[in-house]
């Protein structure tokens, strides 16, 4: 099946240009709910993978070992934004297991949060590696290599101890024999998985509520995981960023992570409406992280009542302003046939 529109951008009253992509929900059962496009489509799960990159920091006893906090765990599952509290708690990751910033393999970019890398910027401050929006994730990598007493500085490459027990739980999670997952390079440099989209609505299902075919310390280590994100949505984004305003206004109900290239995941917790949860995982063809998934993932949300009418107005629909600020137009979702 091909792709199909998901959004699209309205300039006055005509549609200018259009987002294709594919979804798909399911509950806890495995049933398909809702589908569009091909849930089939292999893509990347790219950031999306961060829950199930840190669950071996909690299943190897890494966070415990090191005294990890509840925050910690956060941010290793997060995208964060480069703000002060992200970076003090990356580097405090770092201080538990007694190395540096230097240490980390992620690269360096300017802080996604625009206002303090403005305040950078006016100040003469370079980022380092603790404002990459990977930092916490690399440095729950370092703490796992720490604890197996595997080799620092390879932590990243595909055959590093660390990096297979991360895939051991992508593909426990996703239900995929390991051998069939493609793996390619991330933007920060670690390994990342090319799942179907419809496998990794299944893995958030299974984060959320683990089968009792799990072991014992991955069902223990999913709840950990679970707890942090909905207890600290601040630091999975940031001010402005579309997981943590997505949590926020659910108010616990949701765990939320958005992937670069038009990937976004959700669970919808079990509750009296859903309860056995819903896996939603969403793909935009074309790879927009602005426009279309903000406006689809809020509309997807108010469709299943997990927000109301009132909820994120600006994204609900998203507007088009001209360079004076005059709202021209919208971009709104275009799944009226849901």
């Amino acid at each position: 099946m091909p792709s199909e529109v998901l959004a699209q951008v309205i300039r006055g009253e005509t549609v200018e240009s259009i987002h294709r992509g594919h979804l798909i929900v399911l509950d806890g059962e495995g049933k398909t709910i809702t589908r569009v496009g091909d849930p089939k489509t292999v893509t990347f799960f790219r950031s999306a993978a961060k829950p199930f990159q840190a669950l071996p920091l909690i299943t190897s006893g890494a966070a415990d070992a090191f005294g990890f906090s509840e925050e910690e765990i956060a941010l290793a599952c997060a995208s964060h934004s480069g703000e002060a509290r992200h970076v003090r708690i990356a580097e405090l990751m770092l201080e538990r297991i007694g190395l540096s910033e230097a240490y980390l393999r992620c690269g360096t970019h300017m802080p996604f949060y625009e206002k303090e890398a403005e305040r950078m910027l006016r100040a003469g401050e370079y980022p380092n590696q603790l404002h990459n929006n990977c930092s916490g994730k690399h440095a729950a990598m370092l703490a796992v290599a720490r604890h197996f007493d595997a080799d620092l500085a390879s932590y990243e490459d595909f055959e590093h101890p660390v990096q297979k027990a991360i895939l051991s739980s992508v593909a426990e999670f996703a239900e995929i024999p390991k051998d069939e997952i493609a793996l390619a390079v991330d933007g920060c440099a670690a390994p990342n998985f090319a799942l179907p989209v419809s496998a990794m609505a299944r893995s958030f299902l299974n984060l959320i509520s683990p089968p009792e075919s799990f072991d014992e310390t991955t069902r223990s280590a999913a709840a950990r995981i679970v707890s942090a994100m909905t207890r600290f949505p601040e630091l999975i984004g940031g001010s402005e960023r579309l997981d943590t305003m997505l949590m926020q206004a659910a108010e616990g109900r949701i765990i939320s992570k958005v992937g670069a290239d038009g990937v976004w995941l959700c669970g919808v917790l079990p509750c009296e409406k859903y309860p056995t949860g819903l896996g939603i995982a969403l793909k935009i063809e074309d790879g927009d992280d602005r426009r279309a998934r903000p406006v689809v993932a809020v509309e997807l949300l108010s469709r299943f009542k997990v927000l109301s009418a009132n909820d994120l107005p600006e994204l609900a629909p998203m507007p088009v302003r001209n360079r004076r600020g005059d709202i021209v137009g919208r971009i709104e979702a275009a799944i009226d046939y849901l």
